[in-house]
């Protein structure tokens, strides 16, 4: 990371809007609980953080995103959120995810994140190719749980993650998700367009 960058990272993925601002080597945090309306909230949430430290948009170097796992939804909410500012400022995005931000806090390498259904998606990089869906009782004592740090310690460490990696060329934020998709795929065949 270098010294002077300005980051503004956020994460939706959760039952809250939460985000940080990287400024000066100080990163400054907020997070509303919120179960639904991070869709209307999270664009002015940023706005409000970048006024109180009499910033614009222009004025950053990069962004940082939490990638999941989560809420699809919210998950959809922020990912989208930063592809698009990245794209119209001009400006990198780096994807987070909860495993790695988990990773950082605890200093341990084997990580759980809560799952639907009182489950959880572990993740041990040594091990695994990929998360897996777990039930609680199947996980050890050592997996570090991402339900042991507040949301503003995650925001804070998607800030610092995604600004040690900015100037890497990281590829576009893209979600985690760690199971396909509730929803069937459609029966029929799409309609044809005609000419």
């Amino acid at each position: 990371m270098q010294p002077d960058t300005t980051l503004l990272a956020f994460d939706t993925s959760a039952a809250h809007c939460a985000a940080a601002l990287l400024l000066h080597g100080t990163v400054h945090t907020r997070v509303e609980e919120m179960a639904r309306g991070q869709g209307e909230r999270l664009m002015l949430l940023l706005e409000e953080l970048l006024a109180a430290h009499g910033l614009g948009w222009g004025d950053l170097d990069g962004l940082g995103v939490g990638t999941g796992p989560g809420n699809f939804t919210g998950i959809r909410i922020s990912v989208s959120a930063a592809r698009g500012l990245a794209l119209g400022l001009g400006k990198p995005a780096v994807g987070v995810s909860m495993f790695e931000t988990t990773q950082h806090l605890s200093g341990r390498a084997q990580t759980s994140v809560p799952a639907p259904r009182d489950q959880l998606y572990v993740y041990d990089p040594g091990t695994m190719g990929a998360p897996i869906l777990a039930a609680p009782d199947d996980v050890t004592a050592a997996y570090a749980s991402a339900t042991a740090f507040p949301a503003e310690d995650h925001i804070r460490q998607v800030a610092l993650i995604a600004a040690a990696q900015l100037h890497d060329a990281p590829p576009a934020p893209k979600p985690v998700y760690v199971k396909p998709p509730d929803a069937a795929p459609a029966r029929e065949a799409p309609p044809v367009i005609l000419p």
